[in-house]
């Protein structure tokens, strides 16, 4: 099991950047509060792709880009890994 987080930009997308954040082996509520930190720090219009393997990620995730504003663009599930995509309101 993988702990901690990593960060990276992933390159130029419609619109804006595309980010990565690596939330895997975080319990709820830090993929939300990891996914939060970084999307202050982007412009409006930038997407972040947030990985976790956290299963509170599928109430929490949508919960928290309708609460803050932001778009939740999809979800993608592969084994225990679900791969969210926001864009920054």
């Amino acid at each position: 099991m993988r702990w901690g987080f990593s960060f990276w930009r992933r390159g130029a997308i419609c619109g804006g950047m595309e980010y990565e954040l690596d939330a895997i082996g975080l319990l709820c509520p830090l993929p939300v509060l990891k996914a939060r930190k970084r999307l202050q720090g982007l412009e409006s219009g930038d997407v972040l792709v947030v990985q976790t393997d956290d299963p509170a990620a599928v109430i929490d995730m949508p919960h928290f880009c309708a609460e803050a504003g932001h778009e939740l663009l999809g979800h993608d599930e592969a084994g225990p890994v679900i791969t969210w995509r926001v864009r920054k309101g």
